[in-house]
């Protein structure tokens, strides 16, 4: 399949518009897309009881540039779905793929689909997230360490943001080289004004929630974060 260019250069601050459900997927106007971001994640592991046999729900977006997340239960998952059944997942929507997503902490555990996306030349994201604080600076530099070492295009941090002295420290992270495209983003109370300051730092992949459902705490309105992307410039420093 011939798709639309999605580009990750640095720099270029792309936002994705995330469907938390189904009937979000279902209800979205297609030719909308393009005003609320410039890929959309499809969360295989949200869309696990959709109907079977039939074409594939995110069909109806036609050729718009499409980012798949297969997501591991314990890092925000629906389903309680072991490495082999998430591969299981991607392995069939490869051909579709702008992009995909697979956390550090399953590196290992998916080699052969990882070879694969590889193989295929597919840019991938190496994700990690932590619910409940913002870890110590020095873990996310492993975790992204491990996410260049692995060949992953980007890495990213989502991590629950309690103070301004969080946000100050993931912006700062931001803005470090770590010899890989980095994509970071705060959740919980923080989380809208850091997905604006860490676009601004340099983040590559902004996410918003496209219809009802947002996908994280305190994530965004797609078409609303990419407007205010739109009119933020470089960051001084």
């Amino acid at each position: 399949m011939s798709l639309p260019e999605f580009q990750l250069l640095k720099g270029k601050p792309n936002v994705v518009g995330s469907f938390g459900s189904l009937s979000d997927l279902l209800n979205v106007d297609p030719t909308s897309l393009a005003g609320a971001c410039d890929i959309a994640e499809i969360r295989l592991d949200l869309l696990a009881d959709s109907e079977a046999g039939g074409p594939a729900p995110w069909t109806r977006l036609g050729r718009f540039p499409l980012l798949f997340t297969a997501r591991r239960k314990d890092e925000g998952g629906a389903l309680d779905l072991d490495a082999a059944a998430r591969a299981g997942m991607l392995d069939p929507i490869l051909d579709q793929a702008a992009c995909i997503d697979i956390e550090v902490a399953s590196i290992d555990l998916m080699g052969d689909i990882l070879r694969e996306i590889t193989a295929r030349k597919i840019p991938w994201v190496a994700s990690w997230h932590d619910f409940k604080k913002l870890p110590p600076t020095a873990v996310l530099e492993e975790a992204a360490a491990r996410a260049r070492e692995a060949g992953a295009t980007v890495f990213k941090s989502a991590a629950r943001l309690d103070s301004p002295a969080d946000l100050a420290r993931l912006a700062d992270f931001q803005l470090m080289d770590h010899g890989i495209l980095v994509s970071t983003m705060g959740m919980g109370p923080l989380a809208p004004v850091s997905r604006l300051l860490c676009a601004q730092s340099g983040s590559v992949l902004n996410y918003g929630y496209l219809g009802e459902t947002a996908t994280a705490p305190g994530q965004w309105d797609s078409t609303l974060l990419k407007t205010a992307i739109e009119r933020l410039g470089p960051f001084p420093g």
